[in-house]
């Protein structure tokens, strides 16, 4: 079975920082890329990065250049966004999502095969 399980969500102060994590299982993790969307309330969902396992190419949104990082553990199936200065813009329900050969298609979020569940983010002002 298939899931894509996130966490590290939560409730943090404008210019703060969170980590969210992003645990695969039932793929084949090292074929896929993992992408990170937001959406929220009342707006369309939202790409935020995504990284490539076989090769570590990263992608990022304009919005979160410079203040979010994306990685990954092969050895955990895991990966991680790291997300610095956070805005009350940057509020939103988080979602990891995998897909296989996205490149400049990451933004996407049809082209995407899995999905999680979501973790919340909010910031406050």
């Amino acid at each position: 079975e298939v899931q894509l399980v996130e966490s590290g969500g939560g409730l943090v102060q404008a210019g703060g920082s969170l980590k969210l994590s992003c645990a695969a299982s039932g793929f084949t993790f090292d074929d896929y890329d993992i992408g990170w969307f937001r959406q929220a309330p009342g707006k369309e969902r939202e790409g935020v990065s995504c990284i490539s396992i076989s090769d570590d190419s990263t992608y990022y949104s304009d919005s979160v250049k410079s203040r979010f990082t994306i990685s990954s553990d092969s050895a955990k199936n895991t990966v991680y966004l790291q997300m610095n200065s956070l805005k009350p813009e940057d509020t939103a329900v988080y979602f990891c999502a995998a897909g296989r050969g996205l490149g400049s298609s990451w933004e996407i979020h049809h082209e995407y095969d899995y999905w999680g569940q979501g973790t919340q983010v909010t910031v406050s002002s």
